[in-house]
């Protein structure tokens, strides 16, 4: 009984290091690919790119590490200015929700007209 639990144990560790292994080349080549075209500051190319690909931007843009960068940070260091801007969308977003009524600084409102 102890051998068949060693064994299982084993076997079930084999897995579990299998699963944390690195991508798959083909997932790999082609988020290399879309750096690659974000890279180049054309539109059209990274959009054909992405097509190409059928890439979902909503889901990889967010998560998208190019060489220790967010992708967006990655594009707009190598001048990728018009890429950048065209996935700044996909970013997440900053919420900051400020109770007016418990603020005191918030109380008087200024107003400046002729009279």
């Amino acid at each position: 009984m102890k051998k068949l639990n060693v064994l299982s144990t084993v076997a079930l560790a084999s897995f579990c290091f299998s699963a944390t292994a690195a991508m798959d080349p083909y997932v790999e080549n082609t988020l290399i690919s879309v750096c690659k075209a974000g890279m180049s500051n054309s539109v059209v190319r990274f959009n054909d790119t992405m097509k190409d690909y059928r890439i979902n931007e909503q889901r990889i843009f967010p998560k998208l590490v190019c060489n220790g960068e967010t992708f967006y940070n990655f594009a707009l260091s190598h001048g990728a200015n018009r890429t950048a801007e065209r996935i700044s969308r996909y970013l997440p977003g900053e919420v900051i929700i400020k109770d007016l009524s418990m603020n005191l600084s918030d109380e008087l409102i200024y107003v400046t007209f002729d009279e």
